[in-house]
């Protein structure tokens, strides 16, 4: 299966062996971008490897899982692997297997395990109220017409309907029955229980009973909290009644068992109990955010950015579905908005400033990807790597959030933070300066994050970096090649390993390109044409070897663009190979970078992150 150049089936099939293979996989579901494995052992996942196939954004360990971000394709390349593995595409992780790790971990796995499966529909669904929001304002619409009615009914048949989709993914995730929990769902969203909450609140007291007990009746439609916890509680009970009930009988006894227990339970102490705790959440966040709205919009556009890095965004999708359900509206949401316009400011800048092809081309489709909502291309293969631009990136996004939190911004349907955001800030009274100070603090971040990378960002230019030299100690090698950097004491060699042929690093690369490090003249090349040495102006003798034992492939699949004793400036094409016919022949492609005149420094430091891109700072030599 192979669409836009990329094939779904050989990437699903990489990232399988390099997860431990199927037998090493617990499960595995994916989000708007990531696939998220939980690994019976995550020790035999290969992620330096992972990081650096082309089709592989970047690996992350967060929250008890190991999660591999891919993209837009995601959804494609999990089919893939699911067809790869044997692996059922409607199987979720049950809750009994969740990481054993601390409880932020395990709240976040159930969260995105129970959230994740509709999460798509679920932004379309906020995206289309969007719509109909601006349609009604601008006078396309009437809210009496059948048009409006119908396309209303579609945006918000999920969120009344909660319950029972909730009820259907909390079952999976909980290990239990899904066809149960959601039944219980049903339960809660019944048009006779409607009815009774609408009664009492005409009666203003409590005047019916279930067995003697006074029974508290709530509208449960559109609400999260309580048939998560019943889902839990119908879990439990089923897995007693498998456990106690003869064979013969369990099969209709235990469904029966949670039916009659849990929804009777759930009417008289879950349901008012959670509802409870999920006004007192939203009442908690509305203090919070009532002391300082502005302060509360600085943290979120500063930090959303980070809690997304590390999968903990999660954590708070809950927190904005509640507020919606129990307020009718929720502040959060709008104040993320300038943390993800940020980067794509941040990303935009790169794009302009860039003159190299590859990466003018991955950041701008990191901001059109970043416009709709998607931030790790823009994250994770432009800003984060540059370091300045993800920082500028947060900056502006807390200057926006401020703004945003300042206005009092709200949306009013749930949906990921993006463009269409703006649309469901729109109030049900009509546009107002809320909606405005929402717009004014996205392209506050947006134009604030651009401008300041476009300043002193410096973006990564592979022709540009000579200029990124000029910031570098004297005595420093730029990075040849973009991608992981690893420490020469890991590279799978024991010759480069030990430091006999001198001390630097080594580059998993991302691209099929060997760049100058420095300014200098080319000392030796390889007949392979696997290995080059530099002589640097600086009196630095450097050698790149392209791969580990990659001199077996006499030359094949490597192209030199220079001779011995040809003049290079930072930045000048060296080498270029076929990577990933270099990889699909069996072959190591980690790159030792080494200072062959090491000794004649006094210590010889890796200054870059876990991934760099070429033309950024490597090797930094003190000199002795």
């Amino acid at each position: 299966m192979k669409e836009n150049g990329m094939d779904y089936q050989a990437l699903a099939q990489d990232i399988l062996a390099r997860v431990g293979g199927k037998e090493n996989i617990s499960s595995v579901i994916h989000c708007a971008t990531r696939l998220r494995f939980r690994l019976k052992d995550n020790g035999k996942a290969d992620a330096q490897g992972l990081k650096a196939h082309p089709g592989v954004i970047m690996v992350v360990e967060s929250g008890g899982q190991f999660q591999v971000v891919i993209g837009n394709h995601v959804h494609d390349v999990w089919l893939a692997l699911c067809r790869e593995a044997g692996i059922a595409e409607d199987a979720t992780p049950a809750a009994d297997e969740a990481p054993s790790g601390s409880l932020l971990a395990r709240l976040i796995d159930i969260v995105s395990g129970i959230f994740t499966p509709f999460i798509g529909v679920l932004a379309a669904s906020g995206i289309l109220k969007g719509f109909l929001a601006i349609a009604v304002v601008c006078g396309w619409l009437n809210t009496s017409n059948a048009t409006y009615k119908i396309w209303f009914a579609a945006s918000d048949a999920l969120f009344f309907f909660f319950p029972l989709v909730l009820g259907y993914t909390a079952g999976k995730k909980f290990g239990g029955n899904p066809f149960i929990t959601m039944t219980i769902g049903g339960a809660l969203t019944h048009p006779t229980m409607i009815a009774a909450f609408q009664a009492s609140q005409q009666a203003g007291a409590l005047t019916e009973t279930f067995l003697g007990v006074p029974v508290i009746w709530f509208n449960y439609s559109a609400s999260v909290i309580p048939i998560i916890f019943a889902a839990w509680v119908s879990c439990w009970l089923e897995k007693q009644g498998n456990r106690l009930l003869p064979a013969a009988v369990k099969n209709f006894f235990t469904p029966l068992l949670c039916l009659g227990v849990t929804v009777p339970l759930t009417f008289l102490i879950i349901g008012p109990v959670a509802t409870w705790l999920s006004q007192m959440l939203a009442n908690g966040y509305q203090f919070i955010y009532a002391f300082a709205p502005w302060l509360a919009g600085a943290a979120a556009g500063a930090l959303w950015q980070v809690c997304v890095i590390f999968g903990l965004h999660w954590g708070l999708v809950p927190l904005m579905v509640n507020n919606l359900a129990v307020l009718g509206q929720d502040s959060l949401l709008p104040m993320l908005l300038p943390a993800i316009m940020g980067q794509v400011g941040a990303a935009l800048a790169i794009f302009l400033r860039s003159r190299d092809a590859r990466q003018k081309t991955l950041a701008g489709s990191s901001v059109t990807a970043g416009i709709f909502g998607i931030t790790e291309p823009a994250v994770y293969g432009v800003n984060l790597p540059l370091r300045r631009p993800f920082i500028f990136g947060c900056v502006a996004g807390a200057v926006g959030g401020a703004i945003v939190g300042f206005s009092h911004s709200h949306v009013y349907s749930f949906g990921f933070a993006s463009v269409f955001t703006l649309a469901q800030m729109i109030p049900p009274g009509g546009v107002d300066a809320t909606l405005w100070g929402g717009v004014l603090g996205t392209l506050t971040a947006l134009v604030l994050a651009c401008g300041l990378t476009l300043v002193a960002g410096r973006p990564g230019r592979t022709d540009e970096a000579a200029s990124a030299s000029e910031d570098a100690p004297q005595n420093a090698a730029l990075a040849p090649l973009s991608g992981t950097v690893l420490a020469l004491a890991d590279v799978p060699d024991p010759t480069f390993a030990s430091g006999l042929l001198g001390a630097g690093a080594a580059i998993i690369p991302s691209d099929n390109q060997v760049r100058a490090p420095f300014a200098g003249s080319v000392a030796s090349l390889f007949e392979t044409r696997h290995a080059i040495g530099l002589q640097g102006d600086n009196g630095m003798e450097l050698l790149i070897h392209v791969g580990i034992d990659t001199v077996k492939l006499e030359g094949k699949l490597f192209t030199a663009h220079v001779r011995v004793g040809d003049r290079v400036q930072p930045g000048d094409v060296l080498i270029t190979f076929d990577r990933q016919a270099i990889l699909d022949a069996g072959y190591d492609l980690t790159t030792p970078i080494i200072i062959s005149n090491s000794d004649s420094y006094r210590a010889v430091t890796t200054v870059a992150a876990t991934a760099v891109s070429a033309g950024m700072p490597l090797l930094a030599a003190e000199p002795a």
